[in-house]
Order: structure tokens, then sequence, then C-alpha cells
């Protein structure tokens, strides 16, 4: 409208008018990365310096045979990357989820970023595919309203063709994808979280390209929505969603509301949608933000949304990552600055890029940092959990499922303690959300398993109230069984017992290991034949086991 008059003005004019129901601004979104700013390749010196740290550290037996795996600090955290830096399970806790659940084909995550490589020898395979579509078809063979969509759809430059080699694009949205569903035991590249095992396929990844280069028509709200209600039209249970407005830029979801209408209304239209059995409604997950400010950008700041802030290899908050009012749950996004220079990509996120870009030198892999990575950690592992509860059946409301999500954490609170880089890590207190990701803990969840919650060092009672009743104390417990295996995850001598009407137990180790626990419902002893008495009753627990536990058990 030239400079006479604001958007904001032009808008309250066109509003006054009796044939104007309602007003939008078609406001630009920020990536919540740094346009322009490449990943850094995977260089052969880099891989054989971190070759030599796990073999140093005598590192050995991962789940997958992808080569880059013990370099997954976000994925399996041992703690011998970086030295004291490097701090065990400082990860999303894939390694004991995988034995559950490595994905489901029928799950769709739906990438609202730069476009995915679809031709990437870690991704083709877990590409979603619109059977009804040929790639490259000027005509919409399939009747959705888009021509050529078989991969998702280029909302840049409308068009069924994704692209991620313009001189100016990142990799970004190639980079988020291989977080979600590189293919997991293929003998190449990287694991992902929810990439499947070799032959048996993962999750799916849908490209809704709304960024490319530095075009002028990238990021537009209309843009963002369109693919919003593309990825619901077209079977999409999760948008992951690595964008955003800059922190401050709203200050309440009624201003969130008014002033990004359109983009609001699409994400509610993806809610309401249902593209998966397991959960009634459409899961959003947004990064919390770069601007290491005191509150979470919109949209990832609104009520219903899952907004993501980063930690790093340290356990503690990256130094960019917002904190505070609309953060919900955090997740490994990398930080390079507490790595030594010569090797500060390596506390980076590594994942998979485009090699076609120039600057990537024929690389398939690189890393990147930021709460746009830590993102798709939490829609990876959100995935998951889906997937496992199509095979076990179950089906949870939205608002249990998410409930489920932002409750499977570990306590981050006994880090913040002193500095860290400039940080006052005491300002990051209680404001990093309800604790780190778990993909197994979501798993038992949704398997019906309840944790236990052990602290690694100390012999401990373990209250079974919750478990048991309020007269937990009082029962007559018969027996605990605990496999030696799994005793041995946890680093117990000691075979559990029950002391007091408490779990008697201690853990030299962190992991997660499974234990049972028999007592009489009805008396002192079981009765039957010719004696009166109680009903036997088993229950099965997931221990969790960490180097440290709140309290009050989680709940911060």
């Amino acid at each position: 409208f030239g400079d006479d008059y604001s958007a904001e003005e032009v808008a309250e004019k066109l509003s006054a008018l009796g044939e104007v129901q309602h007003v939008n601004l078609n406001r630009t979104i920020r990536r919540a990365y740094n346009a322009g700013k490449k990943a850094m390749p995977l260089t052969r010196e880099a891989l054989a310096a971190m070759q030599r740290a796990t073999r140093a550290a005598g590192d050995t037996g991962y789940p997958f045979n992808d080569e880059l795996l013990p370099m997954q600090w976000h994925l399996i955290n041992r703690g011998n990357l970086f030295g004291e830096k490097s701090i065990v399970d400082a990860d999303v806790q894939c390694e004991e989820a995988w034995k559950s659940s490595t994905g489901d084909k029928s799950i769709i995550v739906a990438v609202l970023d730069e476009g995915v490589m679809v031709e990437h020898p870690d991704l083709k395979n877990n590409m979603w595919v619109n059977e009804g579509e040929v790639y490259r078809s000027k005509q919409d063979n399939d009747g959705n309203g888009y021509k050529g969509d078989v991969y998702g759809y280029n909302f840049v430059f409308d068009t069924g063709v994704i692209s991620w080699d313009d001189v100016s694009d990142t990799g970004h949205g190639t980079h988020v994808a291989g977080v979600i569903a590189a293919q997991n035991n293929n003998g190449i590249g990287i694991s992902s979280i929810a990439g499947g095992n070799a032959d048996i396929p993962g999750v799916k990844i849908m490209s809704c390209q709304i960024f490319s280069g530095n075009d002028a028509t990238s990021g537009a709200i209309t843009t963002s929505a369109e693919a919003i209600k593309y990825a619901a039209d077209n079977g999409a249970a999760i948008i992951q969603c690595s964008f955003g407005s800059k922190a401050g830029a709203y200050t309440s979801d009624s201003a969130y509301e008014r002033g990004s209408g359109v983009q609001y209304n699409a994400i509610k239209y993806f809610i309401e949608s249902q593209n998966c059995d397991a959960v009634g409604g459409g899961v959003v997950i947004f990064a919390a933000g770069n601007d290491a400010t005191a509150m979470s950008g919109y949209p990832g700041a609104y009520h219903d949304y899952i907004s993501v802030t980063s930690f790093s290899p340290d356990y503690l908050p990256a130094y960019y990552t917002n904190y505070g009012p609309g953060c919900n749950i955090s997740a490994p996004g990398g930080d390079y600055k507490i790595s030594a220079d010569a090797a500060k990509t390596y506390a980076e996120v590594l994942s998979t890029v485009p090699s076609e870009l120039s600057e990537y030198n024929g690389a398939d892999y690189g890393f990147m940092q930021g709460t746009s990575m830590a993102c798709p950690h939490v829609s990876g592992v959100a995935a998951l959990g889906l997937s496992y509860a199509l095979e076990k059946g179950k089906k949870f409301t939205l608002d249990e499922f998410k409930t489920m999500i932002l409750t499977s954490v570990n306590d981050m609170e006994t880090y913040l303690d002193g500095s860290k880089t400039g940080l006052v890590l005491a300002d990051y207190r209680k404001k990093m959300g309800t604790g780190s990701i778990d993909a197994y803990q979501l798993l038992m969840q949704v398997e019906g398993t309840p944790c236990l919650r052990a602290k690694v060092g100390t012999k401990q009672l373990v209250a079974l109230t919750k478990y048991f009743g309020g007269s937990a104390s009082n029962l007559t417990y018969l027996r605990v069984e605990m496999t030696r295996e799994n005793m041995d995850k946890l680093g117990i001598t000691e075979a559990p017992s029950i002391s007091y009407g408490k779990l008697m137990i201690h853990c030299t180790k962190p992991g997660v290991a499974k234990i049972s626990v028999t007592a009489i419902a009805g008396g002192g002893s079981v009765g039957g034949g010719s004696s009166m008495g109680g009903q036997e009753i088993t229950k099965e627990f997931a221990v969790i086991a960490r180097a440290t536990e709140n309290a009050n058990g989680g709940w911060l």
C-alpha cells in the first residue's frame, strides 16, 4: 500500500466496510533457524575424530548398524564424546524404546520447512507417497486440488516439485526429516527416532515446503496456513513446525488469534482432523524459538500447541533457547559452544543434509543446532508413541496423548545451578518445560505400564501407594521378581525387596528395566481349597533409574 498507510491502518479501514466480514494480515513468519546459514557438513576428519573418541571410551553394542549412530548423542548419549561436558542419558532415551517400537508406516509427519530432499539415500524409503499422483505431473491426477503432489507440495512456488537446492537453501527441511525418520539399520548414515528397522518401514515424512531460499513468498502466513490444511486433508497425524514469530511479538493467546487468524484457524482445522486411529486429533509441535528470551515465540506459545526448548549434551539449556511462559518440554538441540574449537560442531545435532548443495561438497550428513532441531525430536517421539499405540490397539483423546508426552520426562532442574558460558542457570529453573522428553517413558504410558523412578547410587524406599492403593503399606507382599538381565541393566547387585510396605531398591547405574511386585488383596494369605483368604495380584513396573531425580517425582 506504499508508505502512506501501514497494513494495520488499511485493515482498520477495510473492516469498516459493510461488505467486509473479517480482515487478517498476511504477516511474515520466521524460521526458527538462520536463513542462509548452512549445516556444517560431516567431513572425513570429523568422522575420524569422533570414531577415535568412541573407541577410546570402549563404546560398543549399539542397537542399529548405522555408521553414524555412535555420534548421535541426542539419541543415545553415553557420555563419551565431549569429556566432562557430556552427561550420560542427556538424550531422548531411544535405545530401550526401540525394543518396543521403531515406527509405523501409517503414521505421517508433515514437515513444514524448506523442502525435504526426497531422493536422499537415508530418507527416500520413508517419504510419504501419494499413490494417486504422478511426480512432476501438470495434471491433478487424484483430484485433491494439487498437481503432481507425490511427496507433498511446494507451497512457495505452487508446484508438486519439492526443491532443496536453491543457492540460499540451508538443507534444514532435510535435516529435520532425518531426525524423525531416516531409515534405521540399513548400514549407512544415521539412525532416527521413528525410522523403522531395516526392511521394516518407519513413519512417513510429508514435505510441506513453506520456505525456499530467500524468496519473497517464503514464510507468509497464508503459505503456512495452506500447508497446514493440506497436511490435515492428506493424512498427517503430526505437524512439525520449526518456525514462528520472534519472542515478544505476541504476548497473549488472544493477540496471536487476532494477529495471525488465518494460521490459527488452519491449525484449529488440523487439530480437529482425525488421521490416526490412536489419537482423537492432530498433534501440533513447534520450536520455542532461538531468541534467548524468557518466553516462547508464537505460535508455539499458544496453549493448545507443544512448544519445545533446547538442551545440550551437558544436559543444560542451550545458549540460544527461549524459556519461560509458553514453553512446554525440552529436547536435544545442540550447542557448539560447549565443545573445544577443534570439535565445536560435534555438540550439534547430526542428521541428513542435501549433498547437492555446493557447500556440502557431496556430504549427505551434517550438523545443525537450534530449538528447530529440538522440535523434531519431540515430533519423532510423538510419532513413535502413536506407532506403539496402534500396535497395542490403544486410542487416546488428543488431550490424553499430549499429557502423556508432557509427563514422559526426566528431571533437568538438579543441573540448573551455577553458570554456563555466561548463562545464569538459576534463571532457567522451572522454565524449560516439564523436563527432557523420554521416548521409553511415553511408550510405557501407552502400554499402561507404570514407571517407578529411582536415583542412581542411593539405596531407597519407593512408595507403592499410587499403584496398590492407599493401604499399600498394610498389604502382605508375596514376592518381587526381577530377572538377572534387568538387574544388570541398572547395576543392581542386591535383589529388590519389600520393606515397610515399600519397594527397597539400589541402582548403581542409569537405565530402565522391568520389575513385578505381587501382593495379596484381602488378608494375609491367598485363599483357595479349604482355606479362606485373599486374591493374588501382580503389577509390572518400569524402573527409571537416573543420576538425579526430583523429590516430587518429576512434576515441576
